[in-house]
């Protein structure tokens, strides 16, 4: 199957539909275009999102299947439990996203490189500013140790990428969003692919065509106007 190559120079242009997405590499959808706010948003709306090497075009992704958390179905451990009522961390909102996203594309132990490039930074950023994307902040002694972001659509979060610097920041962190998220009435959080360390928490795989109806049912629901303006 021939991959459809996107314009850079019409944001509005329609996605193929996801299922036609590869089978192998698991997801592929389409290459090039641009990461403008436009493309972005309608990406995530219909499941879709970047992820390229530095030096590759833009890749877009939708995997089936896909790992997703209902914030109802949160699982917390033992452990990380003595940690939250220990408050070892004070867990902050948009607080302090740049320093997150630059934390997250640090290069990891275990990988050469850093899938964040200048142009995602910057791109997201953007969406930061026009408040569709947002960060946690995990503290310790005032210094930030771990954290993660997201895009917020209706109500469904959108994690990207998190960090951590301390045992359990990250951690931490996760679990008092997911906590907040459904104080604020959101009904699902998009994990992408598997990790046992978001299943850990209670994620599960659900078909991609489920997951897409959920998007038409929760994308276009508000959230608490409130949501995002905790500090």
């Amino acid at each position: 199957m021939q991959l459809t190559v996107l314009d850079p120079n019409n944001p509005a242009q329609d996605f193929p539909s996801v299922n036609k997405a590869l089978r192998e590499p698991d997801g592929l959808l389409a290459v090039g275009g641009c990461l403008s706010q436009n493309r972005l948003l309608n990406a995530y709306r219909h499941g879709i999102f970047p992820w390229y090497n530095p030096g590759e075009p833009i890749l877009w992704w939708s995997p089936d299947p896909r790992l997703v958390l209902f914030p109802d179905k949160l699982v917390i451990s033992r452990s990380l439990g003595k940690t939250l009522r220990k408050n070892i961390f004070s867990v902050t909102f948009n607080q302090a996203f740049n320093d997150v996203i630059a934390a997250c594309a640090d290069p990891r132990k275990d990988a050469a490189g850093t899938w964040i490039t200048p142009e995602i930074n910057a791109a997201y950023t953007q969406l930061h500013q026009a408040g569709f994307a947002h960060s946690v902040e995990a503290w310790f002694n005032d210094e930030l140790v771990g954290g993660l972001y997201g895009i917020a659509l209706g109500q469904v979060f959108f994690g990207e990428s998190m960090f951590h610097t301390k045992t359990d920041a990250s951690k931490a962190a996760f679990a008092t969003l997911v906590k907040q998220l459904k104080s604020w009435g959101y009904q699902l959080i998009d994990c992408q692919v598997h990790t046992t360390h978001l299943e850990s928490f209670g994620a599960e795989e659900i078909d991609r065509d489920y997951f897409t109806t959920l998007l038409d049912q929760y994308c276009d629901a508000p959230a608490k106007p409130s949501a995002w303006q905790v500090q």
